[in-house]
């Protein structure tokens, strides 16, 4: 609860600053465009979220993107299928891939920084091979105007992937905060030797983060694929992952594994997207976005090495006052 309410003051001052240099930031086109990135980023934040909860990592977001994207293309446009089945099928893929990475990390007992690592690079390479390296659009969105219009829509206002992340948010957090698998979760993250001894089937639960993951992400592949209205799959989604993986540290969700908060998650993935907004509405060179990603990291290791210290130094001084006459 102390780290969510530390973020959420850091991201309400970053707002007021914002707003004291630019007035811009204020109007209604650019809190409605900033609403729908953080929408957008904020789903499949949730799900990296609980993978590190795990204390597993997932860099293949980014990648996984273009290649969903590439394949929602070719299905919508150039195959003409139903975009009902269209869409259950990118999920599918989403969660199938997802349910791939954690198997391979808990039955080969691979690291998860490799496993998703080759990820990253096999979905990559396939979106560029399906594609046959070129672009790939959605034209005038002839045949699946209801899901093109349902992935730019807004709701009363609001954008629809925002209104869609405020009930994955709601939904993760009664999962991870009010439930027997959120508290397996935690535990899994902060001792998984200890939780399987407890009787936890504790390759099932992480698994099951990373289906979680793939899910969430193949949700925000579709409202990329359709913000953008286009797909190239070289540079889609490209490095996306540390945006996500970002917002989960800035949230409380220790690389370590065991410590996560949702609000949190969600509330570091709409500080990013404020600042990245700062850094366009400055005239900042938009290059600096990965060195704001990165110090964002950075710190959130640093800060979560001197809680831990903290904390281990307290308990300390608790044991020796319990045991001194």
């Amino acid at each position: 609860m102390k780290k969510d309410l530390g973020i959420l003051l850091v991201f309400v001052v970053l707002c007021l600053v914002l707003a004291l240099l630019n007035p811009r930031f204020l109007c209604a086109t650019n809190l409605q465009n900033t609403a729908r990135l953080v929408g957008m980023f904020g789903i499949f934040s949730i799900g990296i979220g609980f993978v590190i909860i795990t204390g597993g990592i997932d860099l293949s977001s980014g990648s996984l993107f273009s290649l969903l994207g590439v394949l929602l293309c070719l299905g919508l446009v150039d195959w003409q299928l139903p975009w009902p089945l269209v869409v259950a099928a990118v999920l599918g893929l989403g969660g199938l891939l997802g349910w791939f990475h954690g198997l391979v990390v808990t039955r080969l007992g691979i690291q998860p920084f490799i496993v998703t690592l080759c990820g990253l690079l096999w979905y990559r390479g396939m979106a560029n091979f399906l594609a046959d390296d070129s672009t790939k659009g959605f034209g005038n969105c002839q045949g699946f105007e209801t899901l093109a219009a349902f992935a730019t829509g807004n709701v009363l206002g609001v954008p629809v992937p925002f209104v869609l992340l405020c009930v994955i948010g709601a939904g993760a957090w009664v999962v991870l905060h009010r439930s027997v698998y959120g508290r397996y979760l935690l535990a899994v993250g902060k001792n998984e030797e200890a939780a399987r001894f407890s009787g936890v089937n504790t390759k099932r639960i992480i698994t099951s983060a990373y289906v979680i993951s793939g899910l969430l992400g193949a949700v925000s592949a579709v409202f990329f694929a359709f913000y953008a209205n286009a797909v190239q799959p070289s540079s889609h989604g490209s490095f996306y992952e540390l945006f996500g993986i970002a917002a989960a540290v800035l949230g409380g969700c220790s690389l370590r594994g065991g410590e996560g908060s949702v609000v949190g998650v969600l509330i570091g993935a709409a500080l990013l997207q404020v600042l990245k907004n700062l850094v366009n509405l400055l005239g900042i060179r938009s290059s600096l976005d990965f060195a704001v990603m990165g110090t964002v990291i950075f710190l959130g290791v640093v800060i979560d090495e001197i809680l831990k210290r903290h904390r281990h130094q307290r308990g300390l001084r608790k044991v020796q006052e319990a045991d001194s006459p």
